[in-house]
């Protein structure tokens, strides 16, 4: 049981740590964490819809549309209806929100050196292998 109080107290360590570093980076741009996480989702797997947006990030399809609203009025993102159903959207970054993504993933691509910096590659190829598990498994 310890173990497991151990591993809670440095996950929250590690996750309080994450969100303050990323809050750090986006306060000095003009973006919210929510506006940052759906350009970051959009420039990694490209136009979606919707349904699929708010998949990735975990929240509903409302507060989606609201984050995707405040990013196409701010030049970020745009919507296109697809032809064989003008009801479906598909959001896609504007050249002002690709930079915006590449500028920010640089950041991650940073911290992420920063942290495997302090392993071996040994445990870096472990860390890799059990973070997918994870993510595959429980997320």
């Amino acid at each position: 049981m310890k173990d497991l109080e151990q591993l809670t107290d440095e996950l929250l360590c590690f996750f309080n740590g994450f969100a303050s570093w990323e809050s750090s980076v986006i306060r000095s741009s003009d973006l919210t964490v929510s506006e940052a996480h759906a350009i970051e989702i959009l420039g990694q797997y490209g136009k979606m819809n919707m349904k699929q947006l708010s998949q990735k990030l975990g929240v509903t399809t409302g507060t989606t549309t609201v984050t995707v609203d405040r990013l196409e009025t701010r030049g970020y993102a745009r919507r296109e209806s697809i032809k064989e159903d003008r009801r479906v959207n598909l959001i896609s970054l504007t050249d002002k929100g690709t930079k915006a993504f590449e500028e920010h993933h640089r950041y991650h691509l940073s911290l992420t050196e920063q942290m495997i910096s302090t392993l071996s590659d040994e445990e870096s190829s472990l860390l890799l292998d059990m973070l997918k598990k994870i993510n595959r498994e429980v997320f």
